[in-house]
């Protein structure tokens, strides 16, 4: 897949999101940059230095098809990746031990890799991935294969990655990831960036004054005729769009007819904000 026209930015110590439906250029980007593959034109720099093979050493990259060697041991595996990367058997085995005893695998540490489970293959190669401590971390797809609980726990190591000042590209579909660790995110469609900026930018400048009331009705023969509402108990959940007028205005108004419960403006998910710029996109 080609690329063509894409400028990025990644934040040193951010979480960057690189969104995008299938076939759109995401694992190319990530393959020029792991230089996997060679790009035809265009530059990329990592911290202000033209990308070069030796900055292989500082980045860590999980692919979306995970490459372990299943007749392995996993000490014996985590400690071949990581004298690839540089690492002394010595300062690797002090580590290894470390993040199998953080990802609960240590009573796994002699079994091979095709005894584990797939979760447990999956925390394997996410050790493989941070091993060396890369400045630069490229994760593709990093929950797949995860139940909700080891998944938390990986959101939780990728959050201490961050917070330890490693810088990190997440390319993911699930997008509740995406708002709870991402502080920037790009979305490429058809080889082409058609979003870039802050995810709290983009969910604000995404609002369409539309907002919620749910009300406790004094009298239901004295409602409202002005908006469409859903019927939960003895509640009603009204959607309405402001207009031109104010949150309190129309506060007041409802207030007049029942016990407000629940006022609040909907501002678009990431997910509803992606599916929509798509949309355009392929009317372009």
């Amino acid at each position: 897949m080609a690329l063509r026209d894409i400028d990025l930015s990644v934040e040193e110590g951010a979480v960057f999101g690189l969104l995008g439906p299938n076939g759109a250029g995401k694992t190319t980007l990530i393959r020029i940059v792991n230089q996997i593959i060679d790009r035809d034109n265009g530059e990329i720099f990592i911290n202000g230095e033209p990308l070069k093979m030796m900055h292989v050493h500082n980045i860590g990259y999980l692919p979306e098809e995970r490459g372990l060697y299943k007749g392995m041991a996993v000490d014996e595996q985590l400690l071949y990746f990581a004298q690839i990367k540089g690492l002394s058997s010595r300062e690797a085995k002090v580590r290894i031990d470390s993040w199998l005893k953080r990802l609960s695998l240590d009573p796994w540490k002699t079994k091979k890799v095709q005894e584990l489970s797939k979760g447990m293959a999956q925390k394997v190669q996410f050790i493989a991935t941070v091993i060396h401590e890369p400045r630069l971390l490229i994760l593709d797809e990093p929950f797949s294969g995860f139940d909700p609980v080891n998944a938390e726990i990986i959101k939780n190591e990728i959050l201490a990655l961050k917070r330890n000042g490693t810088t990190i590209i997440l390319s993911t579909h699930r997008m509740e990831s995406v708002e709870l660790l991402c502080d920037h995110i790009a979305m490429i469609n058809k080889s082409r960036k058609i979003l870039d900026g802050p995810v709290r930018r983009i969910r604000r400048d995404s609002r369409s004054n539309q907002y919620r009331i749910r009300i406790r009705p004094f009298d239901r023969t004295m409602l409202p005729d002005f908006a469409a509402f859903i019927e939960e108990e003895d509640t009603l959940l009204y959607s309405i769009n402001l207009g031109g007028e104010k949150g309190n205005d129309w506060l007041l108004r409802f207030m007049r007819f029942g016990e407000v419960l629940h006022f609040e403006e909907v501002i678009p998910s990431i997910e509803e904000i992606f599916i929509q710029k798509i949309n355009e996109s392929h009317g372009e």
